[in-house]
């Protein structure tokens, strides 16, 4: 295709040669150009493109796309001024991909928590039903059966439409798709055409990046507000900014609720470890997943699905045999002692709320619960001391440790996050940095039956130290450490 259909629509200030070009290759990664590429500067949190147009045309590239041109531009060589690269990206991708999109059912799910399992429950729910489905989650992408290694929750634009593409290719009709703020705010999904948005509920996160709630709660709302009048938006009435996220929305708006009136109403019935029993539109229904904040995710899918155009009964039967997303509430029993240990990705201070109180809804009076829990480095700090009282508040011993520190000193995360503690919080607290050493204590200062959480991580199998990602899985050290216990 050449370049001047691959502009098309997008806000172009200048052109410097000829846009008859056919660029074989699109990429914003300039180690990745090749010869016949076009490049796109884009201005990055922490790299700008704009750096690299040199490099770029010494490997080939025949076109370049950027905000600011350079002062010499060479012969032979196109140069297109946009106003915003990002976006033009994310425009370019989708032309040069063929608009997969627009031949798919997507749906994209975005709130602070609850993303990952919703995706994969719909992803499971259609699968189980016989479509051919495509995943865009955090804990991997899935085409059919098959599954790709996921690198963030929502990829870049081009990899984004390449992988739309691969999925029209592969048979599939739906694509189930978790949708970052960083994702909506960086226009990665600009000129995807969804066919559904759902809202899981907003609390504090990525204030780092967002700089107020108020901004981070605009960004969220702004992909409900793109959604065409074709396609369905569903909210959580429950939560006190569901109704604001649809306000002005021109797509179909519905909601669902365990406590006010919804278009899909719930109502939980029974919460236990084997377990939730909920009546879901005068339906009553056992499923597997545990926990209210399940309840809720539970009913995001349901009426997702309904609004899709399934039979609702074919859909509670269908759910109630799912499990959920790996890493998330994902539980580890110790055969011989009995110990349980819950591994979740729990990274907010809402979140850990969720699973602490569900957990201390199941257990029974004399079971005692210790949490290990950490914070990622380069990260929003304010959330630190939240996480570390809401720990706190709901364990009866807690060890705090390393996440994934990034280029952060793992012990100054933990300092920050114990200005959230009282003086009565330190008499069952412990700073351990090693997070394998952490996971063990947690296992071996528990008596029978009791219940350990280790949160943070969840499904990574890797830990974020000075730029490296070393191997490291949750789930693995827990179960090493039990069958230590268990000889």
């Amino acid at each position: 295709m050449k370049l001047s259909e691959l502009l098309y629509g997008v806000s172009v200030v200048s052109v410097n040669g000829s846009t008859a070009v056919e660029p074989t290759l699109l990429t914003t990664d300039s180690r990745a150009v090749r010869p016949g590429a076009l490049f796109i500067a884009v201005p990055g949190t922490r790299v700008d493109g704009h750096q690299f147009i040199a490099s770029s045309l010494q490997q080939g590239a025949i076109a370049i796309i950027a905000e600011t041109l350079p002062d010499t531009m060479e012969v032979n060589k196109t140069y297109v001024q946009v106003a915003d690269a990002a976006l033009a990206s994310a425009q370019i991708a989708a032309r040069f991909y063929g608009e997969a999109s627009t031949r798919l059912k997507v749906v994209g799910v975005t709130g602070t928590n609850g993303k990952t399992t919703i995706a994969t429950l719909l992803y499971k729910l259609f699968s189980g039903l016989g479509y051919t489905c495509g995943l865009i989650s955090t804990v991997e992408n899935r085409i059919g059966q098959r599954s790709l290694p996921a690198t963030h929750t929502t990829p870049d634009p081009i990899q984004l439409q390449q992988l739309l593409k691969q999925m029209e290719q592969e048979g599939c009709t739906h694509v189930f798709m978790e949708v970052s703020s960083h994702a909506i705010h960086q226009h990665r999904i600009a000129s995807i055409e969804f066919a559904g948005g759902i809202f899981s509920n907003i609390t504090h996160d990525h204030l780092d990046y967002h700089k107020t709630f108020d901004e981070y709660i605009r960004v969220k709302k702004s992909f409900f507000d793109t959604l065409p009048a074709t396609a369905f938006a569903l909210s959580n009435a429950d939560d006190k900014r569901g109704a604001v996220m649809l306000q002005n929305c021109k797509a179909r708006r519905l909601f669902y609720a365990l406590r006010t009136l919804a278009d899909y109403k719930g109502r939980l019935l029974d919460n236990g470890l084997d377990g939730l029993q909920l009546n879901i539109d005068e339906i009553e229904v056992h499923f597997r997943l545990i926990g209210t904040f399940n309840a809720y995710n539970l009913l995001a899918v349901y009426g997702a699905a309904c609004a899709l155009g399934l039979d609702k009964t074919t859909v509670l039967t269908e759910l109630s045999q799912l499990q959920g997303a790996p890493g998330r509430f994902e539980c580890i029993v110790s055969p011989r002692e009995q110990l349980m240990a819950v591994v979740d990705y729990a990274h907010t201070p809402d979140a850990l709320l969720n699973v602490l109180s569900t957990l201390k809804q199941l257990r029974k009076p004399d079971q005692k619960l210790t949490t290990v829990t950490g914070c990622g480095g380069d990260r929003d700090k304010t959330k630190r001391p939240l996480m570390a009282a809401a720990v706190a508040a709901h364990s009866d011993r807690f060890i705090f440790t390393s996440d994934n520190p990034r280029s952060e000193d793992p012990a100054a995360i933990i300092k920050d996050m114990e200005q959230g503690l009282s003086a009565a919080d330190l008499k069952k607290y412990i700073p351990i940095v090693d997070r394998e050493a952490a996971i063990k204590t947690a296992i071996t200062l528990s008596a029978a039956q009791d219940i350990i959480l280790v949160a943070g991580k969840g499904h990574e199998r890797y830990q974020d130290i000075k730029g490296k990602k070393e191997y490291f899985d949750d789930r693995e050290m827990v179960r090493k450490w039990f069958a230590n216990l268990d000889k």
